[in-house]
C-alpha cells in the first residue's frame, strides 16, 4: 500500500465518518447484546465435529475482526461453517469464478481458450495479475457471469458494478460450491476445465500461497487463491480458498475475513483456523515436514472504486 493510497483512504475513512454522524437530538436506545455466530460442525467420522469445533473457536479466540469459515471434506463427510451466509468483498478471490466462467462459456461454444485467454487466464490466478483479470472481466460481460454463477447454484454471489469486479459480494456457502465444481465430476464443468483451474491453483507464485495452506501435511497438493483489499469502511478484507488432496484426503476450506487493522493481522488469523484444521483432518506426526506458507503476503491490490 503507497503513502498516497493511506493518506487517501485515511482521509476518506473520516469523511464517511463524518458524513454517519447521528444528530445529537435522536434519542438512540442501547443495542442488544448481540450473540456472536458460533463454529457449527458436523462429521461422518466419530468425535472429528467436535474437535474441529473446539479448536477452530481457539483458533479464533481473542482475534479481532469478523471471519467467515466453509470447510468440506468429502472422505469422512465433514462440514464446518461459521457467518456462512455473511457478504465480503471478494477482493482477488473472484478471479477462480472468472476463470470458471470463462472456461463454462467456452464449453458452452464448444471450443478451446485462445492463446490469449491461456496467457491471461494464467497471469490472473498465479501472479493474481489485475489487468488480466480486467480485460476477461470485461470479455465476458455480466450476462455470462452471471449464467455461469445461476448455473454453478451461487445464488448469493453479486458481480461488482462498473467493472469493480474486486467488490464482487460472495459468501462462504457460494465459494465451496464453486470449489466443490472444481474438485469433483459435475455437469457445469468439464473435466479438463476443473483440471485446468486447479492446476493453475497449484503454480501461485511463492509470495501469494498464504493462508489456507498453512499446516498443511506434504502428504496433500495445495491449491490456493487468495485476497486481500483495504477501503474506509471495515478495514482490511484479506480472503483464502484452498483445496487439498491426496493420502486418501479430499478436503476444501474458503476463510473470508474482514475488520482487520492490517493485512498481515488477517492472514495471521485465516492461518491460525487453517493450522487447527489440516491438524484435525489430516493427523501427522512431528517429523513429518507441513506446508510453510510465505512471511511476506504480497498481492496486487484490486479494481475498486478510488472513493473507497
Amino acid at each position: 500500500m503507497t503513502s498516497g493510497t493511506s493518506r487517501r483512504t485515511g482521509a476518506l475513512a473520516a469523511a464517511l465518518g463524518a458524513a454517519m454522524l447521528i444528530p445529537t437530538a435522536v434519542a438512540v436506545a442501547p443495542a442488544a447484546a448481540a450473540t456472536a455466530p458460533t463454529v457449527s460442525c458436523t462429521s461422518g467420522k466419530a468425535g472429528l465435529a467436535d474437535k474441529l469445533t473446539k479448536d477452530i473457536t481457539a483458533a479464533l479466540a481473542n482475534r479481532r475482526g469478523t471471519v467467515a469459515i466453509g470447510l468440506y471434506d468429502r472422505v469422512t463427510k465433514t462440514t464446518c461453517t461459521l457467518r456462512a451466509t455473511s457478504s465480503y468483498d471478494s477482493a482477488s478471490t473472484v478471479k477462480v469464478t472468472v476463470l470458471a466462467t470463462l472456461l463454462w462459456d467456452a464449453k458452452k461454444h464448444n471450443r478451446y481458450l485462445t492463446d490469449r485467454e491461456a496467457s491471461l487466464a494464467k497471469a490472473m490466478i498465479t501472479k493474481s495479475d489485475n489487468s488480466a483479470t480486467s480485460t476477461l472481466w470485461k470479455q465476458l460481460g455480466l450476462t455470462k457471469i452471471k449464467g455461469f454463477l445461476a448455473a454453478a447454484g451461487m445464488t448469493r454471489t453479486v458481480p461488482g458494478a462498473n467493472g469493480y469486479w474486486g467488490l464482487t459480494q460472495e459468501n462462504v456457502t457460494d465459494e465451496q460450491k464453486l470449489l466443490k465444481l472444481v474438485t469433483a465430476k459435475n455437469t457445469v464443468l468439464s473435466d479438463n476445465s476443473r483440471a485446468y483451474i486447479l492446476k493453475l491453483m497449484s503454480q501461485v507464485i511463492s509470495s501469494q500461497r498464504w493462508g489456507t495452506p498453512a499446516g498443511a501435511p506434504s502428504t496433500v497438493t495445495v491449491h490456493v487463491k487468495n485476497g486481500w483489499l483495504e477501503r474506509a469502511t471495515h478495514g482490511w478484507r484479506v480472503h483464502s480458498l484452498g483445496t487439498f488432496d491426496g493420502g486418501g484426503h479430499d478436503y476444501m476450506m474458503s476463510v473470508l475475513t474482514q475488520d482487520n487493522s492490517t493485512m498481515s493481522y488477517g492472514v495471521t488469523t485465516i492461518q491460525n483456523v487453517a493450522k487447527a484444521i489440516h491438524k484435525d483432518l489430516v493427523p501427522t506426526t512431528s517429523g513429518v515436514l507441513r506446508y510453510t506458507p510465505t512471511s511476506e503476503p504480497r498481492e496486487a491490490f484490486v479494481a475498486a472504486p478510488p472513493q473507497g
